[in-house]
């Protein structure tokens, strides 16, 4: 039988044969949906990835050469709250590195966070650095820049070690969804906006351990009678607003930008504390803290969307 003749018998077999012509339809379809959803999806950052990115862009900030950095064709470069392009702000005055580096990587969200600290000569530079990776390219970066001189209010003496408890793992049982990491988090700033945490309903573990700039402002050789959270006297922040940088589902650590608001001349005339702070949690409670901060303008904005919702 020539060809011509076999496609005549099987499509007349098909006209004869409604359900079997339908299955035959059905099957060519989902072969071709699988072809379709074969295609190789847009390869994402692992923890390792994004790690390796922290350090490449470090390593790069240190030898001032951006130029084989992964960036994004329109990258946005922010320093302080202010677009930079490339090769400017900080890029132009460090020299070195030290020792401190805390990571937290948001594989979710595709956003590598970290608190490092730099070396300008012989002063250290206190950078809050952030990237926003898309298919294992910088599409964004974010820096906060608090540069400490003899003359720093605060005089860093816990930057040669890990902040205590930030690194250690999750204990079995207590990991806390994303979202109730970041609503355990945001307690905190509701602790400030009210002038307290206990009204505020900030549920700190006991052993609450917090290093600000580089100093133990909480927990064991704070150098207060009373190092508990509790037992601090906060100013009211009525206008404190925060936006959730990265939230490190494995290592139960979420990270938030603040701007403290408006609170007179606490902070200098037309200033307010600017911070990006990470809050180890779980459980329930914050255990650790690490904060960044500096000093800017009322006004400050992050300029980027929060990671995830904000209650207003």
């Amino acid at each position: 039988m020539s060809n011509e003749n076999r496609v005549r018998e099987t499509m007349s077999e098909l006209r004869r044969a409604p359900r079997a012509r339908n299955l035959i339809i059905a099957a060519l379809s989902l072969a071709g949906a699988g072809l379709a959803t074969s295609a190789p999806a847009a390869e994402s950052c692992d923890r390792a990835c994004l790690t390796g990115l922290l350090t490449q862009y470090v390593d790069a900030l240190v030898a001032r050469d951006y130029s084989k950095l992964p960036l994004a064709e329109n990258a946005r470069l922010v320093e302080d709250s202010k677009a930079i392009k490339p090769g400017d702000g900080l890029w132009k005055t460090v020299t070195g590195k030290a020792t401190f580096r805390h990571d937290y990587l948001d594989v979710r969200k595709q956003t590598a966070a970290t608190h490092v600290v730099l070396l300008e000569g012989q002063n250290q530079a206190l950078v809050s650095l952030l990237l926003h990776v898309k298919e294992r390219r910088i599409e964004g970066v974010e820096t906060l820049v608090q540069r400490i001189t003899p003359e720093s209010r605060f005089q860093p003496t816990e930057l040669g070690k890990p902040v205590r408890g930030m690194n250690d793992p999750v204990p079995a049982g207590k990991k806390q969804s994303r979202e109730a990491m970041v609503r355990t988090a945001l307690t905190y700033t509701e602790g400030l906006r009210v002038g307290s945490f206990i009204d505020g309903g900030t549920p700190f573990a006991a052993e609450t351990y917090r290093v600000e700039n580089g100093v133990i402002t909480a927990g064991g050789g704070c150098g207060r009678g009373d190092c508990g959270m509790y037992a601090q006297n906060l100013m009211v922040h009525p206008s404190i607003i925060a936006s959730v940088a990265a939230v490190d589902e494995e290592n139960g650590v979420v990270v938030l930008w603040m701007n403290f608001g408006h609170t007179g001349s606490s902070y200098g005339e037309g200033n307010s504390l600017v911070t990006f702070e990470a809050f180890k949690v779980w459980g329930g409670q914050i255990h650790s803290i690490n904060a960044f901060f500096k000093g800017l303008p009322v006004g400050t904005g992050r300029f980027w969307p929060s990671s995830d919702p904000v209650p207003k």
